[in-house]
């Protein structure tokens, strides 16, 4: 774990506002010097508590259909694990406890498409046991600003 003081969550939070925000400008933002800044973000990033990344939104790229799969498997959850991420429009899979062994979150075209990869890949993965979809009618609330408050 990498301890983070108050300059640190400064630059995180302004970072997740505007992940392409200058050094000069987070500088002026935070109190810093611009190369100070640089460094710091630096080591947020080498310590992997911090990825700078373009976020999509899947329906305006052509994938208005997404729902979560719940996944109970027999035995080899970590083989059907990385045979579930192979399928094309898998953005999300994980390990977790309770009625599935996974989670797995997935994009599609259309509901011909979410048919298809729940009854033609993910089911025919040998020990699936059984899936259960989660259509989503929308998203509510997906954030990225969080873990420095």
């Amino acid at each position: 774990m990498t301890p983070l003081d108050d300059l640190d969550r400064r630059l995180i939070d302004e970072l997740q506002r505007d992940g392409r925000a200058s050094y000069a400008d987070l500088a002026e933002l935070v109190g810093l010097s611009p190369a100070a800044t640089r460094m710091r973000v630096q080591r947020l990033l080498d310590a992997g508590v911090v990825e700078v990344v373009g976020v999509t939104n899947p329906m305006a790229l052509g994938y208005p259909v997404m729902a979560a799969l719940g996944v109970r498997v027999d035995r080899n959850v970590r083989d059907v694990a990385d045979r579930i991420a192979d399928i094309e429009g898998v953005i999300y899979v994980v390990f977790t406890s309770g009625s599935f062994d996974l989670l797995v979150e997935v994009l599609c075209a259309d509901s011909s498409r979410l048919l298809q990869v729940i009854d033609d890949e993910v089911r025919r993965i040998p020990d699936v046991r059984s899936v259960e979809s989660f259509t989503y009618f929308g998203i509510h609330t997906h954030r990225f600003v969080w873990g420095t408050r």
